[in-house]
């Protein structure tokens, strides 16, 4: 009935590729996530390279052409007003985002903000932080201030959110995820509060350092138009979300969840996955780390080896899939680990698809606009509406 069985789609979140036409705008001029990573620490990605990932971005290292690539493979420029994860994924899924949301960066959040916060989501507990910093930062400073009086850190990142953290010994996680709720609903009551994602940030203090554990939710705006999720849902696609996917989406038009973990533990989901016997089925994968752990924290030797480990689930993945499967890998924005401050970079975004029924895979030489192009794929191939924050390339990939 469908060409293609069942789709896996990766996000490589916070993976960008270099200067698109609007960089400069978004103050980001010179960054380059992939290359800068490549230049501190060699990548070791013989999988990658093979499908033509060097054809379309520069990678240190990597000066041989790969004249007959494994995947189709290019560069997207996003068509949305924004370099942060909602707005990324919900152009995927036919999502424009005109208006990004309200940031706090520069003076914190207002002061009627932080004493409705205290006073009718975090049970009358003090409010610390308030600022614009990283979070380990922010642990570093007050976490034993939360653990030994039970203050409530705040504290917001380059795009739209408000971060609450928690010590997963003293507070608990379930209590944190609680507070991150009633603060969600507050925001989203307030166009002027109403930051994109409210995310709940447990944490460890072990031995003398600050853990952040996986436990982590990030409670986000619903999407704010129809998504394609929907139409696959109601066409009886399976929908299966992991890592971030859930959160992103707040849930809308998906089936099986599995919950944020390491990038690893999300590949090797995918894989298992792959290995069954599912059919009608859209796999939806976010790889979180090189964001938050490495991007966001100016980590080009982790980011570098991020992308060496993910090469090799991406090999085993491969090697999983069936002659009626398709691959899809791309990126919601970018994180140079090497550019100042600590902000997403907006970047062109690589663009992979890989099946082993392909004759002629290639390098599209013209880039794609939008990152709907993506969806539209999926969409196109399950027989659902296409969106219009991509192109439609369905028929091209052969």
């Amino acid at each position: 009935m469908y060409r293609f069985k069942r789709i896996f789609l990766i996000v490589t979140d916070g993976l960008g590729i270099g200067e698109e036409p609007r960089t400069a705008e978004f103050g980001d001029k010179g960054a380059n996530s992939m290359l800068h990573a490549s230049e501190v620490l060699p990548l070791d990605i013989p999988n990658w390279t093979k499908l033509g990932i060097t054809e379309v971005a520069k990678v240190a290292g990597h000066v041989a052409r790969v004249k007959k690539p494994l995947a189709y493979v290019g560069k997207i420029y996003e068509m949305s007003n924004g370099k942060d994860t909602l707005t990324g994924h919900w152009e995927m899924m036919g999502v424009y985002t005109k208006v990004p949301n309200p940031q706090f960066i520069e003076h914190g959040f207002p002061k009627e903000l932080v004493d409705k916060l205290s006073k009718e989501a975090f049970e009358g507990r003090k409010i610390i932080g308030n600022r614009h910093a990283s979070g380990m930062q922010i642990l570093e400073e007050l976490g034993l201030q939360h653990i030994e009086k039970g203050d409530m850190i705040i504290y917001t990142s380059p795009d739209s959110t408000l971060q609450i953290c928690g010590d997963e010994k003293t507070l608990g996680a379930d209590k944190l995820n609680e507070y991150a709720k009633k603060a969600r609903a507050i925001c989203s009551a307030n166009p002027k509060w109403n930051v994109a994602r409210v995310i709940s940030r447990p944490f460890i203090y072990e031995n003398g350092k600050f853990i952040r554990t996986f436990n982590r939710h990030d409670y986000a705006n619903k999407p704010t138009s129809h998504i394609i999720l929907e139409d696959l849902q109601a066409k009886g696609i399976d929908t299966v979300a992991i890592g971030k996917i859930k959160d992103i989406f707040t849930g809308v038009g998906i089936n099986t969840i599995y919950g944020p973990a390491s990038d690893d533990e999300n590949m090797d989901i995918a894989i298992d996955i792959a290995q069954s016997k599912s059919e009608n089925q859209f796999v939806f994968v976010n790889l979180v780390q090189f964001d938050s752990h490495y991007g966001h924290r100016r980590d080009p030797l982790g980011y570098s080896e991020n992308i060496s480990r993910l090469d090799i689930k991406l090999g085993k993945l491969i090697n999983a899939l069936r002659e009626d499967d398709l691959l899809l890998m791309t990126s919601d924005h970018g994180n140079d680990p090497t550019m100042p401050g600590n902000d997403h970079t907006r970047e062109a975004l690589p663009f992979t698809a890989f099946s082993k029924s392909f004759k002629k895979p290639h390098v599209i030489k013209e880039p794609l606009k939008g990152l709907g192009t993506v969806g539209n794929i999926v969409a196109k191939n399950f027989n659902v509406p296409l969106c219009e924050t991509g192109e439609d390339i369905f028929e091209e990939l052969k």
